[in-house]
Order: structure tokens, then C-alpha cells, then sequence
């Protein structure tokens, strides 16, 4: 279990963590709020943003929170694939909002936010799996022949970040019309 009192680095990449919910929707908000999007904007930036959700589903569909260090799908491939997929969902929506401010407020949320999140997970990892955790940050550790799970993306709450993108694209396609 991680010691977040005898690392004040991660007890305040914490304290940031536990307000990303809530600047979430703040930068949503200021997002819808300066986009300007465009018929074309949006043709360009819905199809990286469903590939953004797209790699989020596929990695809800192998994760197993807190029980394992998983391997399987995309995990064989990328340590974070959600915050991959975070990042081009993210993006998809900057080119979709076609607005400079956007792309700042947006992406700068991002980069802080998946930095803060890569960093306590990683800690996390290591605390609790050890050696487990260090065989698969350094690429020897066996890939899981685990199949993808829909009940693994229900239970990842996947769902909730899919029902973000269909009312991203139509609040931005309301904004454009």
C-alpha cells in the first residue's frame, strides 16, 4: 500500500489528483464555452477522439484494478493505454472545438493530469505488486492470454467516458449548426 505521509512529492501529486474530477468540468466548460467548431473541424477531430474511446474500451475490457498488474491487450503494448486513450480523446476534441484557447486549456489540463496520474499509479504499482510490478516496467514480464471483457468495461465504469464523447460531439455539433 502506498505511504502518501513519507513522500510529500505524492502526497501532493494526490492532493492534485483528488481535483481532477472538478477542474475537469471546469475546463470542459470554458472548452464548450470558447470552441468554435466547424462542420470540417468536427469531420477531423470526432475520428481521433473514437479512437481515443476506443483504446480507453479495449483497456476497461482487460483491466483489473488493484488486484493484479495486468498484461494483457493493450497492456502488452503500452503501461497506460486508458491515459493514451485520454489523450487522444482529448486532442480528437481540441480539433474538433477549433480554438487555440481550447487547445491550450485542454491540453494543459491533460499533461498535468495524466503526468500526476502515471506517477502516483506507477507508485502505487510498485508498493503493492514489487517485483511483479518491475519485471513488466522493464518488458520482462509474461503477457496474460485474457480475453476482452464487456462486464470488465461495466465494471471499469468505461461507459461513463463513452457518454462524455456522445455529448462532446453534440454539444459541438449544436455549436457549429
Amino acid at each position: 500500500m502506498l505511504d502518501l505521509q513519507s513522500n510529500p512529492t505524492l502526497h501532493v501529486l494526490f492532493r492534485i489528483a483528488r481535483r481532477r474530477v472538478v477542474t475537469g468540468f471546469i475546463v470542459a466548460a470554458a472548452a464548450f464555452a470558447f470552441a468554435r467548431p466547424t462542420w470540417q473541424s468536427i469531420l477531423m477531430g470526432v475520428p481521433i477522439a473514437v479512437l481515443g474511446e476506443s483504446v480507453r474500451v479495449w483497456a476497461a475490457g482487460h483491466l483489473i484494478k488493484g488486484q493484479e498488474v495486468t498484461t494483457s491487450g493493450p497492456y502488452a503494448l503500452v503501461r497506460h493505454p486508458l491515459y493514451v486513450g485520454s489523450a487522444l480523446l482529448g486532442l480528437g476534441f481540441v480539433v474538433a472545438a477549433a480554438s487555440l484557447f481550447v487547445a491550450v486549456a485542454v491540453m494543459g489540463y491533460l499533461t498535468v493530469m495524466i503526468t500526476v496520474a502515471v506517477r502516483l499509479e506507477e507508485a502505487t504499482l510498485s508498493a503493492d505488486f514489487g517485483e511483479t510490478h518491475a519485471q513488466y516496467v522493464a518488458g520482462t514480464s509474461p503477457v496474460v492470454a485474457r480475453r476482452f471483457s464487456v462486464r470488465r468495461v461495466r465494471e471499469n465504469r468505461e461507459h461513463q467516458s463513452l457518454l462524455g464523447l456522445f455529448v462532446s460531439v453534440a454539444v459541438l455539433c449544436l455549436l457549429a449548426a
